[in-house]
């Protein structure tokens, strides 16, 4: 079923491509953020203004992981290019983190918000744990859709994305046929934490990033890497903007800090119930989208693990039909499905499961950043297709919003007091991410052990 030395077919298509960014990106931290950024800012231009903010923030990151994926196009993405800047130590640790907690962590609470959902469409009498239940199907059915191969992948992105768009048009005209004629409501300009605001808003556009494990799929990467990730950010950046000016339009300011769910309140207003169930397909849709997309990408970096060590050997193959690394999606599955287990029995899945994978993540990106200039220094004569501009002010933007992300991220997570902490609480999935982690240390130190005593008996 697998071959030894399977190769990428290098299928994806700009379009292809910029669906799986956009798909990666549009997901349904769209109808939290906007509660949580408006009970941080003060004025309607402050809110709209960060989440342009927010947009550039991410288009210089863009920027900085074009030069690093068109200049060392791989499937491994941020694996290879922290293994490079740093060495092999470096690059497994964020493999081995990227598989126990970035990736699958992201992916099941993804599960669990298109779980809340799908149960408002099809309700199990399960309770609770129907949600949960939605969400392992989900990921159970896109795992074997990837599993088919890359073309049969990027078709279904493709089709899960123009829904996502469609879905998140149809809600700002909805709001914009709601908001006319209403009266202006003068409300009290509020508290601001621009600082706090950003940290949601940045969530919100998480997942460009994922774009550099697909580099090796896309048939010129050199070429179109720059213009799909740019073009991407900026696509993205438009349909929030619009969204929350819709937002805005119908609740004002202050009205938005009173919802929790501006887009089913939104669209209710103007279908009543029905609205609910309309919402309710919406954010299930885009959630399918982003599982599919990160299914895809994650799966990637495993596979570039077990091409790099022996221990986990089995992940390097891929399938001789469809180019797909098997054993590494399986594997990546079957994590997915045990942390969906673990979040059905906390206070809040989708939220134990951001924070699970919320301070590992940035630890890391803060070392991508910083990995173009050591790649610049290490690697000085290696042709770059696509320089970031303004070097190196762009990247050393992106380091300082790394790094503050980071911060932020262990702050806002970790503030409550420890000792009153129970197992359920977002802390506790926090520690809980960043030891599955540490655990790697032991695995590559016995993995190198091993590798130095095979060496020295041939």
């Amino acid at each position: 079923m697998t071959s030894e030395t399977g190769a990428p077919r290098h299928s994806l298509s700009v379009l292809q491509a910029s669906t799986m960014l956009v798909g990666m990106v549009l997901g349904v931290f769209i109808f939290k953020a906007p509660t949580l950024a408006a009970l941080n800012t003060s004025t309607p231009i402050q809110f709209l203004g960060l989440w342009l903010a927010g947009g550039l923030a991410t288009l210089i990151g863009a920027l900085c992981y074009a030069e690093l994926a068109t200049t060392y196009p791989d499937e491994g993405g941020e694996y290879n290019y922290l293994r490079r800047a740093y060495g092999n130590g470096v690059g497994f640790l964020f493999a081995w983190g990227r598989m126990s907690v970035i990736q699958t962590g992201a992916i099941a609470a993804v599960a669990f918000a298109y779980g809340k959902y799908a149960q408002l469409v099809l309700p199990l009498p399960f309770g609770e744990t129907g949600t949960a239940i939605h969400g392992a199907l989900a990921v159970a059915f896109l795992t074997a859709v990837q599993l088919k191969g890359t073309k049969e992948t990027a078709n279904a992105q493709t089709f899960l994305t123009a829904l996502e768009i469609l879905g998140l048009l149809l809600i700002a005209t909805i709001g914009f046929m709601v908001a006319k004629g209403q009266p202006v409501v003068a409300v009290d300009a509020g508290s601001s934490n621009i600082g706090l605001a950003m940290v949601f808003i940045l969530l919100a556009y998480g997942g460009w990033n994922e774009l550099s494990y697909i580099s090796n799929d896309m048939k010129n990467v050199r070429r179109h890497m720059a213009p799909v990730l740019v073009l991407g950010v900026i696509a993205v950046t438009a349909l929030y903007l619009l969204v929350n000016w819709a937002y805005v339009s119908v609740f004002g300011i202050g009205g938005l800090r009173k919802t929790f769910t501006p887009a089913a309140d939104l669209v209710g207003q103007a279908f009543g119930s029905a609205g609910a169930t309309v919402t309710a397909l919406i954010i299930c849709a885009m959630a399918l989208s982003t599982i599919n997309a990160s299914i895809f990408t994650g799966g990637r970096t495993s596979y570039a693990l077990g091409r790099s060590f022996p221990m986990f050997g089995a992940l390097g193959h891929r399938s001789s039909g469809g180019g797909v690394p098997v054993n590494a999606i399986l594997l990546q599955g079957a994590i997915c499905l045990a942390l969906i287990a673990l979040g059905s029995g906390t206070k809040s899945g989708f939220e134990y499961m951001v924070a699970y994978t919320a301070p590992v993540f940035w630890l890391f990106m803060i070392g991508v950043g910083a990995a173009l200039f050591v790649l610049r220094a290490k690697d000085p004569d290696r042709e770059r297709p696509f320089k970031v501009p303004l070097y190196p002010i762009v990247p050393a933007l992106w380091c300082l919003v790394t790094l503050y992300m980071f911060w932020s991220s262990l702050n806002y997570i970790f503030g409550q007091l420890w000792g009153k902490m129970t197992w359920g609480d977002t802390g506790v999935g926090a520690a809980l991410g960043l030891i599955i982690l540490a655990l790697g240390i032991p695995f590559y130190l016995v993995g190198r052990a091993k590798a130095a005593t095979e060496t020295g008996s041939a």
